[in-house]
């Protein structure tokens, strides 16, 4: 709060990460698609807003099935379903 940033290259790469999912999410506000497929777009964030990101999909009124690829484990205890391979 209260930070003034004159452009966007002043911002850490998690700020970035969610300015850039904040304006994905109005934009699903319009016109949501059928399906969301992100592909680790929680990787620069820290653990509180890992929680807050996977919070916000899991709670959100959107009638979009989200598919995203994670290695966060807030991330992964928030989905409904999980797919992976062991490696042995």
């Amino acid at each position: 709060p209260g930070k003034n940033v004159p452009s966007l290259d002043g911002l850490s790469g998690g700020e970035k990460a969610l300015i850039a999912l904040a304006i994905y999410f109005a934009i699903m506000r319009v016109n949501a698609p059928p399906f969301c497929f992100l592909d680790e777009v929680d990787t620069a964030l820290d653990d509180i807003n890992v929680d807050r990101f996977a919070d916000y999909m899991s709670k959100s009124d959107f009638s979009t099935q989200f598919i995203c690829i994670t290695h966060r484990r807030g991330t992964m205890e928030a989905a409904d379903m999980l797919y992976g391979v062991t490696m042995q």
